[in-house]
């Protein structure tokens, strides 16, 4: 790459951020490829005209940013990264965890995307795609109806839905953010299947709303997933009313008997038409 052309020194008074920003800017407008090495310190020193100082603290900026990495040895250098999904969708899962975000918002955001996805995936997924979420959706059932259901499993197979639903969009974006939310999020969606009332209507209507996708029913699918968020909001209340009531019941119910299925009792198992 020609730096001449592309970068000019540093402003003063600013100089690593001004370093990093363009640094940065051509990483991104792909002037600089991943796997492509930067010009050594003393060549940034040179051609931003400014210290080593200000070069490694520019560098230690994009590293944080995950844009670049260091590497030691014959072959040492800064060299640009390829941003991976994965870790973006983490690190905004740790952003919302971090500041503490209602379920409710979460809740609500994946309702309304979820209506967006489900209308993009009737019209742009292919009848393989809409056979694998109901292979899918009936996997999770025969799993959900086994004489002893695993709820981590369940949990699990219930993200992977959650993910293939997206991708089913053809819009990378909805996949991306969908990544993020099961990720930082999903213990939420676990929650459903911890008791048999919220598992048999959750995994019923997993099934159901995927033969509505197949079918190309959107009115019924938007129903269908109004249903599944009523249900996370009833299951969300219903742990947090619980959850003190337990622990003062603790000591005075069977020792034996574990809180989850003290907490069954109580709300009873009683399903929905």
């Amino acid at each position: 790459m020609n730096n001449a052309q592309l970068f000019i020194p540093a402003r003063a008074g600013r100089a690593s951020e001004d370093v990093a920003l363009q640094l940065e800017a051509a990483i991104i407008n792909g002037k600089v490829l991943p796997g492509e090495s930067l010009s050594s310190e003393r060549e940034l020193q040179t051609l931003f005209k400014t210290g080593r100082g200000v070069i490694r603290e520019a560098i230690k900026v994009l590293r944080q940013k995950g844009l670049v990495e260091v590497r030691k040895g014959a072959k040492g250098g800064t060299y640009v990264k390829q941003l991976d999904v994965a870790n973006v969708s983490e690190s905004l899962a740790l952003f919302l965890r971090q500041n503490k975000v209602a379920p409710e918002h979460v809740i609500t955001f994946r309702e309304s995307t979820d209506q967006t996805i489900a209308a993009l995936a009737i019209v742009n997924a292919s009848k393989e795609d809409k056979q694998a979420l109901l292979d899918g959706a009936q996997a999770l059932a025969e799993q959900a109806h086994g004489p002893e259901p695993d709820q981590h499993l369940l949990g699990e197979m219930d993200r992977e839905l959650n993910i293939r639903f997206a991708k089913m969009s053809y819009n990378p974006v909805f996949e991306w953010i969908m990544g993020a939310i099961q990720l930082g999020f999903s213990s939420e969606d676990y929650a459903l299947y911890a008791h048999q009332q919220f598992r048999e209507q959750t995994v019923r209507n997993w099934q159901n709303t995927a033969k509505a996708i197949a079918d190309g029913d959107l009115f019924k699918c938007h129903a269908l997933i109004g249903r599944h968020y009523l249900l996370l909001r009833e299951c969300v209340e219903a742990a947090e009313q619980q959850a003190p009531l337990l622990t003062e019941q603790l000591g005075t119910t069977d020792k034996n008997e574990q809180p989850a299925t003290r907490l069954q009792k109580e709300q009873g198992t009683t399903n929905d038409p």
